[in-house]
């Protein structure tokens, strides 16, 4: 393989590791006072939403999927668990899952709130599910299945963007 040919194939690696989430997410701003348009209808049900998704552990990654059958995307991930779990329908969209949760301090987190991630130098533009302990589960292209991963690690740390609650 000429250079040339590993440099275009390392940028369309790259590309498609960074294209974590479907479509493009909307700056959501992070404030206090942003009235939650969906809650979970039993504040309980978070443990309930972390077992589920552990149970997803190891699913095929497809950008755009929406089920374990054809592949999740992180979005895609969050939203089908709601959906068994507590059978909310969010969007299949990172920003727009976030403007629709209550904006908490990362020190208020509790299992079953989401995590939100600036992975394509936008905001909101990737998310989990945190699990507690500083975990989070999430869909990554990396690997290709869906996985747990510490909020702390380097690669997430400097990108967390917030977290939010769909719980009261």
């Amino acid at each position: 393989m000429t250079r040339a040919n590993l440099a275009a194939c390392t940028l369309a690696a790259t590309a498609l590791l960074l294209a974590a989430c479907s479509s493009t997410p909307q700056r959501v701003p992070q404030t206090a006072s942003t009235k939650p348009a969906v809650r979970l209808p039993d504040a309980s049900m978070g443990v309930d939403v972390v077992v589920f998704a552990l149970g997803l552990v190891d699913t095929g990654y497809r950008f755009g999927g929406r089920n374990p059958q054809a592949g999740l995307d992180c979005s895609g991930m969050v939203s089908y668990v709601m959906e068994q779990v507590a059978g909310v329908k969010l969007p299949h969209n990172a920003a727009q899952i976030a403007s629709q949760a209550r904006p908490i301090e990362r020190d208020q987190m509790r299992p079953g709130d989401l995590v939100f991630f600036n992975t394509m130098k936008r905001p909101f533009s990737h998310m989990g599910i945190y699990i507690g302990d500083g975990r989070f589960v999430h869909a990554p292209s990396t690997n290709g299945a869906v996985r747990v991963e510490r909020l702390d690690s380097a690669y997430f740390a400097q990108r967390f963007e917030g977290a939010r609650t769909l719980l009261d």
